[in-house]
């Protein structure tokens, strides 16, 4: 049966309310555009993290402080060698990009 206890039906009302806020400010959270745009960022971050470890692998291996480290330095051999490679993949993605938007305006 249902509640006729008008004391019991507004509180469960006002339960029901502040739930349908906090989904409410939820939903919103989670389509805003501004927040849409902070998980993309961090998306793209770590997945540049991720290649730039994996190209330092590739090059270098992987890297540990008591083997690479130079003398007293507190510098990475392999980060040293990893500037070319970055710059020879920035070249690369320059020159494709150019082909592309060249070959576009051409059709």
């Amino acid at each position: 049966m249902a509640d006729t206890d008008p004391d019991a039906l507004e509180r469960e009302i006002e339960r029901t309310r502040a739930e349908l806020a906090r989904t409410v400010d939820a939903i919103a959270d989670r389509v805003s555009p501004k927040r849409v745009a902070e998980r993309g960022v961090a998306k793209v971050k770590a997945n540049a993290e991720h290649l730039v470890s994996s190209i330092g692998d590739l090059v270098g291996g992987p890297t540990t402080r008591s083997d690479t480290e130079m003398e007293g330095e507190g510098r990475y051999a392999p980060a040293q060698s990893m500037a070319p490679v970055l710059i020879g993949i920035g070249a690369v993605l320059v020159v494709g990009a150019a082909i592309i938007m060249m070959r576009r305006r051409n059709r």
